[in-house]
């Protein structure tokens, strides 16, 4: 499954520390624009177009909960130290303010689940067709033409197992942090993109920078325990409305957000 398109932290009373890029004057501008207040129903509707389907897929069924049921551990490969730090911070963010998902910086690729690919722009391509060999490649170039790209490997259970992101290090920070973000979002199961959600990142046509309200609500439903991989759009509707309430205190709590 491919999608072109990012340490389980329990705060008690504190707020979540500021986005990985809040000093970049693009990502800044955004966060004071951000729409952070949802009706249940958009809530749902987004996590319903997301957490099923998936924007490109090569074979199967796709109407099923896919998320990890382990601890997930990410590896960045490649040269670029400030880029390492900066997905460091992305990591460190995304376990801040998702609340029952244990996710952290792994020190070697052996001991990663998701493998984080930094590459050069001009080598993009090159890597894809590595990863995926190149009838696939070729799809993905003429379907998505992407700036990054990631994709999973799931069981039968519909249990993420392994993933794989590629970023491009060169496009400047923005880009990149951008990328971090939706890429390693998407690749731990919200993987399905849609035009007609205005207010997320799996939004080809939106660009955040940073993890907004409206996706950690998004990531909040679908690492709460009650929502299981496997489950249905039926299964998951039965339990939606007890996980959203635990939800919407959890993120009031990580952001601020007014009452």
């Amino acid at each position: 499954m491919l999608a072109a398109a990012l340490v389980a932290a329990v705060l008690g009373g504190a707020v979540a520390p500021p986005a990985a890029g809040a000093e970049i004057p693009a990502i800044a501008q955004r966060q004071r624009a951000e729409k952070k207040s949802f009706t249940d129903s958009e809530i749902v509707d987004g996590f319903l177009k997301t957490a099923f389907g998936a924007e490109y897929h090569l074979a199967g069924k796709v109407d099923r909960i896919r998320k990890y049921d382990t601890p997930v551990r990410v590896f960045a490969d490649g040269t670029r130290a400030d880029r390492k730090a900066q997905l460091a911070k992305v990591v460190a963010d995304i376990a801040a303010r998702v609340q029952h998902l244990d996710i952290a910086m792994a020190n070697n690729g052996d001991d990663a689940n998701v493998l984080v690919k930094l590459v050069r722009d001009r080598d993009l391509y090159r890597t894809i067709t590595t990863f995926y060999g190149s009838e696939r490649a070729k799809e993905i170039r003429s379907s998505l033409d992407p700036q990054c790209l990631s994709g999973f490997r799931k069981n039968e259970r519909f249990e993420i197992e392994h993933s794989d992101v590629i970023l491009t290090v060169d496009n400047g920070d923005f880009v990149f942090l951008d990328c971090a973000y939706e890429e390693l979002l998407q690749s731990l199961g919200p993987i399905n993109d849609t035009s007609s959600v205005p207010w997320t990142m799996f939004n080809d046509n939106v660009s955040m920078g940073f993890f907004d309200v409206y996706d950690q609500y998004i990531l909040n439903v679908l690492y709460d325990p009650r929502i299981k991989a496997g489950m249905t759009v039926e299964e998951v509707k039965a339990v939606l409305p007890d996980v959203l309430a635990d939800v919407r205190a959890w993120v009031k709590k990580v952001n601020n957000l007014a009452e």
